[in-house]
Order: C-alpha cells, then structure tokens, then sequence
C-alpha cells in the first residue's frame, strides 16, 4: 500500500497571508513617510533614521556588544563603528569594555540618548493617537491584539534574536551599581 503525500500549507500561495504581509508592509511605508515629515518638528538633535535604528537597539540589549549589533544590523564593522562615534560624540551611546573579553566592546544608552528618545517616542505616539481617536474601538482593539502578536513573531525571527553567546552578560543597571 502506498501512502498519499499529504498537501503542505506553502505560506507562499496564502492569499490571506500576502494580504496580511501586503497590509503590514504598506503600514510600515506609511510610519516611515509620517516619521520623516515630523523630523523637522522633534527634539533637536536630528538624528538619522541610521543612527536612530542602533539606539533602539541598544535600548532594548543594553549591554550589547558591538559585534552582535553589527550582525543584527547586517552592517560592515567600519560603519558601525562610525555609527557609534555619532551617537558617542552627541552623548547618547557610551562604550565599554566587555568583563569576559578584552576584544569586545558593549554599547548602552546615556541618560541622554535615554531622554533623547523617550522624547522621540512620545511624538510619535501623540501622532499615532490623532489617528487611534477616528477608530472604533472594536478595531482598535483587534488591532492591539494583532500587533501584540505580530511584535512577538517577528522578534522571534533568527535575525532579530540575539544568539546565547551574544546576550549581554551584565546588565549596564548592574555594572553601574558594582562601580558605585
């Protein structure tokens, strides 16, 4: 008796699924237009979209090393590096010796580069809220719970995730408190 191979759901060819990543994509153009046309309006300094991608990064891995941003960041080392002395020249990303390794460095948010943004995401959400307010609450709230779940997809993609080895060690919270 020979048995039936059974059909595979190829993500590819569902229709329901390009429209979702179709939708999600067309939203994502329309963030970056609404972004660009605010930047003359947010705290100054201005910071390119480049510069901007590494501080929220090393927002959310505190204590990441330069190595691993640069592998997230799909960047040659050289500009990354010139990233970072951006950032450090404006007070915002500070550098440090990695404790387990000589060669490495790991990167944090300042105070600054921490108000600095904080400043950033409050603009943005006072822009976001303007167009939140026209929805009906119904769709905002699947779309809320679509979002939700959308964040933890794709921070779950090989690309976004940081490897073991890559984690920061130590948290900056806690290396800042051992040198007080």
């Amino acid at each position: 008796m020979t048995e039936r191979a059974r059909p595979t759901h190829d993500p590819l060819r569902d229709e329901h699924l390009r429209d979702a990543a179709r939708q999600a994509r067309s939203i994502a153009e329309l963030f970056d237009v609404m972004w660009e046309q605010d930047r003359n309006e947010g705290p100054p300094p201005y910071i390119p979209v480049s510069q901007l991608r590494v501080m929220n990064i090393v927002d959310r891995e505190d204590g990441i090393r330069m190595r691993t941003l640069t592998r997230l960041l799909g960047a040659a080392r050289p500009s990354v590096c010139r990233l970072i002395d951006r950032l450090q020249a404006l007070g915002f990303v500070e550098r440090r010796p990695c404790p387990d390794s000589g060669r490495e460095i790991l990167l944090s948010l300042t105070r600054s580069g921490h108000r600095h943004l904080e400043k950033l995401r409050e603009r943005r959400e006072e822009l976001l809220l303007a167009a939140l307010a026209t929805m009906p609450d119904q769709q905002r709230t699947a779309m809320t719970e679509g979002l939700a779940h959308l964040q933890s997809a794709l921070m779950n993609q090989p690309m976004l995730r940081l490897d073991p080895e890559d984690a920061p060690s130590i948290s900056a919270s806690q290396d800042q408190a051992r040198s007080a």
